[in-house]
């Protein structure tokens, strides 16, 4: 099946915004590695969609890159 240009501009968008998501000056009551856990679900389960994959498991892959992104050294943490 031919992917639409629409859904890989979309995924790409969705990849930039839980990258975004790594900015250590946004407080919301939550730990920054649930909030970067949380995004990057979401971001994996409508990646996932858009490729006409598991959902689940793309959201269960997003979710663990989310919170992990600070160790691997794609978010730094700045105290």
């Amino acid at each position: 099946m031919q992917i639409s240009l629409i859904s890989r501009i979309s995924a790409g968008a969705l990849v930039v915004l839980g990258l975004a998501a790594c900015d250590p000056n946004y407080q919301s009551g939550i730990s920054p590695d649930a909030q970067r856990a949380a995004g990057g679900a979401v971001a994996g389960a409508v990646i996932a969609k858009a490729l006409d994959e598991d959902i689940a498991t793309g959201a269960a892959l997003g979710g663990a890159a989310g919170a992990l992104c600070d160790d691997a050294g794609v978010c730094q943490r700045r105290y």
